[in-house]
């Protein structure tokens, strides 16, 4: 088991595999009938990549990630096929020391083009809109709640899924239902709060709070199946319970502590980032591993 810093990881160069997107976070290559998905460190604030990685934050994506699927297993399918390199395609052995404990093989998934929402908490871009019409996606929500308020029960906010460099935008229910059918829709939602409720249950009994997260769904053949991330630091609010005092922003175990940095600065949100400082870069990585050593119980791999 080690604290140490490794190496940080920006990009993969895998000349011998066909890279078939570099995502904000994974690059993703195509093994014919297979994906390779590996998680960089590459880290994004307001849908920016910053130029400075965070060592290992790919590993305890990888690591948190395999941890939810694996319990979630009972509700829905999921598309990894393995994390174990030793079991990869041979020709991905020469690259071993690369792909260890931060890739994952997985199905081919055809993906639904909703990014589904779930809050349990209000907060962040659901708190702005909550202020401005009392209303999240079409949810009538409360009068009076103050912000990082738990809410009555949670809901199902789902949004757009934007191509890189541009914002998710809010939908509503129905819109789900016009983008890929009732029944479809409503499998989705229901796995979705099915999903977050027993992850939020888990997390509480290890003294997290999770606020909110998103989940993307697939088709592999006509099965709906989870893919992606699951409950994540870069997919969720995660808040220590301990310190947990609803009336504004919270303390966090995610990128919030990033953005908060970012927010400081005479900065428009727009690229090229600014340079992360040294502390600010540590102290990012600390609180993914705070999520990571919270929920799972162990550094080991990284």
């Amino acid at each position: 088991m080690s604290k140490h810093m490794g190496q940080a990881l920006f990009k993969t160069e895998i000349p011998v595999l066909k890279l078939v997107k570099q995502g904000k976070v994974r690059d993703i290559y195509d093994l014919g009938d297979q994906l390779l998905l590996v998680a960089t460190d590459r880290i994004s604030a307001f849908d920016v990549v910053m130029e400075n990685p965070v060592p290992d934050k790919g590993k305890i994506l990888t690591r948190i990630s395999l941890f939810w699927f694996n319990i979630m297993e009972p509700l829905i399918d999921n598309h990894v096929i393995t994390g174990d390199v030793g079991n990869y395609p041979e020709q991905c052995s020469p690259y071993r020391d690369v792909l260890e404990n931060r890739s994952m093989l997985v199905k081919k998934a055809r993906p639904l083009p909703v990014e589904c929402v779930v809050r349990g908490y209000i907060s962040g871009s659901g708190w702005k809109t909550y202020q401005e019409t009392g209303e999240v996606c079409g949810i009538k929500l409360t009068p009076g709640l103050r912000e990082s308020d738990p809410l009555p029960e949670p809901i199902f906010t789902p949004s757009t899924k934007a191509d890189s460099g541009e914002h998710d935008i809010n939908i509503t229910f129905e819109e789900v239902v016009n983008l890929i059918g009732r029944e479809t829709a409503d499998q989705i939602k229901e796995l979705s709060l099915a999903i977050y409720q027993k992850g939020a249950a888990i997390a509480a009994g290890k003294d997290i709070i999770i606020a909110d997260t998103k989940f993307e769904f697939g088709f592999d053949g006509d099965q709906l199946i989870l893919i992606d991330e699951v409950l994540t630091p870069d997919s969720s609010r995660f808040w220590p319970k301990a310190t947990y005092q609803p009336g504004g922003p919270q303390p966090s175990y995610d990128k919030q502590y990033l953005r908060d940095y970012l927010l400081s600065l005479d900065w428009d949100k727009t690229p090229p980032a600014p340079p992360l400082p040294g502390k600010v870069i540590n102290n990012t990585r600390q609180k993914y591993m705070d999520a990571l050593n919270s929920l799972v119980g162990s550094e080991h791999g990284l």
